[in-house]
């Protein structure tokens, strides 16, 4: 079955079909370093991997580029607070970024290019539109004129007039029209700068982008991925910049991931609300974050709660138990024939079914359930009075595999300390309490499977290791 990519820029699903056969060129906008990483950041950080792991599962060789901005006013203003110069902020937060992203289980991307390492390109690129009649230079500045070209507004699907309602010159631009961006800032008194045929200045926003894709990716990639709120205009001022310079198609699809909402309001400071990633990482098992946030489909906007983390805690445990109790399984099971076959049939049409889930715009809410349809079944099958070894084995890398596509690595743990395990009987009481008998009995066979021997008597539960 062919994957199908929902694109933004025709608003409909399509068959993805690559630019080289067996390989992909992937581009996600990253973020500007000036600050910690909030739960917003995370998502895309998590989504685009997921889907570069599931491009790689299915045999592409993916050429994964991942930018920072390490120049922008933001981080101007933030080294300026803190007596500090704008490159050690940057190399701050590049590096609390990727242990952020690392720690949810990120994979290292082909290409994390800085804006400061590209400005070479982004001068000649510039330079270029400046010479073909996009873009003029005022008093230092540069700016691109929409107006000149022709598809402006094709990804956010709205007409040139649209925009221009909505558009104003700012105190102190120069541009001849409201439409018209910055592709140059002129440099203020004691802020960082580099030499140009225009003056010492910086780079605007979004020429960043478009020089570093055809650096590191060529002038049409596969995909390019970021966050919904960089639809318009960071990525519609992209496709206009490089389009107009090429004349080439920019990119071929559009994927950008849904917001995140705290308790069912926007993400901001001005209410409290606003989380930081590492904060969450510190309070909680970053695998479990990550299971939350591939628990809704990426297109689709995201509530977090405390309340939902957690459930999504218990779903990833009642996943991670069905495979324990495998792993406690394999010493009485048996080379068995008679039902062998039906069970690893079963397996198989399952694995169909998680890469049919995917192959559907990377569909991970829906390929979950099919995990957790295994997770129940391999706790029906253990239940059985003879088990084969073999299918015990299917069933556990069944599990396991399925897992690592949505990177989530599964570790068997061979030690609890005296305090998990105490938690752990805590929760197996409230259980009982409530007449959840079903998770109680998956916490027994999951401290069972961890050699972990519980004992119900008249004074409470006792514990030993086996």
């Amino acid at each position: 079955m062919s994957i199908k990519i929902y694109n933004t820029i025709t608003r409909k699903k399509e068959v993805f079909t690559p630019l080289q056969p067996g390989k992909v060129s992937m581009y996600v906008c990253g973020p500007t370093v000036y600050n910690y990483i909030h739960i917003g950041n995370a998502r895309p950080a998590i989504v685009f991997d997921t889907v570069r792991r599931y491009l790689e599962y299915k045999g592409y060789e993916v050429d994964y580029v991942l930018n920072f901005t390490d120049v922008d006013d933001k981080i101007i203003k933030v080294a300026k607070e803190l007596g500090k110069e704008v490159p050690e902020i940057a190399d701050q937060f590049i590096s609390a970024y990727l242990e952020d992203v690392g720690a949810l289980g990120v994979k290292t991307a082909t290409h994390n290019p800085r804006v400061t390492e590209a400005m070479d390109d982004i001068i000649a690129f510039i330079q270029a539109l400046i010479e073909k009649g996009y873009a003029y230079e005022a008093d230092g500045d540069v700016y691109f004129k929409p107006r000149e070209f022709t598809g402006y507004g094709k990804l956010s699907h709205q007409s040139i007039d649209e925009l221009h309602s909505g558009a104003r010159i700012q105190v102190g631009e120069k541009k001849t029209d409201p439409l018209d961006f910055a592709l140059w800032k002129q440099a203020k008194e004691g802020e960082i700068s580099w030499d140009s045929p225009w003056g010492k200045g910086r780079p605007g926003w979004h020429i960043e982008c478009s020089a570093m894709v055809k650096k590191y990716l060529g002038e049409t990639i596969d995909i390019h991925a970021g966050g919904q709120d960089l639809a318009f205009p960071h990525h519609e001022n992209e496709i206009a910049q490089s389009e107009a310079l090429t004349g080439k198609t920019f990119a071929n699809y559009w994927m950008h991931n849904g917001y995140i909402n705290i308790n069912n309001e926007k993400m901001s400071k001005s209410l409290g609300n606003y989380l930081l990633a590492r904060d969450l990482i510190n309070k909680y098992d970053p695998q479990v974050i990550r299971f939350f946030m591939l628990s809704v489909h990426y297109r689709h906007p995201i509530n977090f709660t405390e309340e939902l983390l957690e459930s999504a805690e218990n779903s990833l445990d009642r996943i991670k138990t069905a495979y324990f109790n495998l792993e406690h399984r394999k010493t009485s099971s048996l080379d068995l024939v008679d039902h062998k076959e039906e069970w690893l049939e079963k397996l198989a049409t399952w694995r169909d079914q998680f890469e049919a889930e995917m192959d559907d715009d990377f569909h991970t809410a829906n390929a979950i359930s099919v995990l957790f349809e295994v997770a129940r079944e391999a706790n029906v099958y253990v239940q059985m009075k003879q088990t084969c070894s073999q299918v015990i084995e299917d069933f556990q890398d069944t599990i396991r595999s399925l897992l690592n596509i949505l990177g989530i690595e599964l570790k068997i743990e061979t030690d609890l300390l005296d305090e998990e395990i105490e938690k752990l009987i805590e929760e197996r009481n409230e259980a009982r309490k409530n007449r959840d008998f079903g998770r109680a009995d998956e916490i027994r066979d999951m401290l069972k499977a961890k050699n972990i021997i519980l004992e119900d008597t008249p004074q409470g539960v006792r514990w030993k290791r086996g």
